[in-house]
């Protein structure tokens, strides 16, 4: 009998375990049937080859999440709701779509309160944010307790989105072609200053 060894082509590595191709192929198939299909790039284009790669980061992200969950000894039990991590729109774009993306799944999002558990906001922070928008929070029963919420929700965004790119460059190879759609030394970037 011979043995037939199948090449498995790679997008990316996560602590040393591959990221096929065909994974990000099965993504985009997933995507590229659903009801959003018309507004997606078409294939083998600029903005398509984009669509690729924002996907590999979604997927590398994913299997961040699950290798981490695991060393930290995190489940999804327990996890907050989905509108309590991203409530609102500008939630969702202070954290990133890649990492907004991600917190669909319980598991990021248990992942995430675990990481965030400790930050907060100081007395003098929320005062100083109330002084600085006296009509923000206007007819709120205890305004200062609403903006504490709200200061706490941002800095935890931020902390996760910091910890969560860290632990992504320190476990994270992309193969060429496969870059984060935002680095400037791939050909289809087209965010210039």
């Amino acid at each position: 009998m011979v043995a037939v060894r199948i090449a498995v082509v790679v997008a990316a590595t996560v602590a040393g375990d591959p990221v096929a191709v065909d994974e990000v192929d099965a993504r985009e198939a997933v995507l590229r049937a659903g009801p959003q299909t018309a507004a997606l790039p078409r294939p083998g284009t600029s903005e398509g080859r984009q669509l690729r790669r924002w996907l590999t980061q979604l997927l590398v992200t994913e299997r961040v999440i699950a290798r981490e969950a695991v060393v930290l000894g995190v489940t999804a039990s327990g996890a907050p709701a989905e509108a309590e991590v991203l409530p609102d729109l500008t939630a969702r774009l202070e954290i990133g779509s890649i990492a907004a993306s991600a917190l669909a799944d319980p598991l990021a999002r248990a992942l995430y309160d675990h990481v965030t558990a400790s930050i907060s906001v100081t007395d003098a922070a929320v005062a100083d944010y109330h002084r600085r928008n006296p009509g923000r929070f206007p007819g709120v029963p205890n305004p200062l307790a609403a903006i504490a919420a709200m200061l706490r929700g941002a800095a935890r965004r931020r902390a996760f989105r910091i910890w969560l790119d860290q632990r992504r460059a320190a476990l994270v190879w992309l193969a060429p072609g496969y870059e984060h759609p935002g680095d400037p030394r791939q050909p289809d970037n087209t965010h210039r200053h």
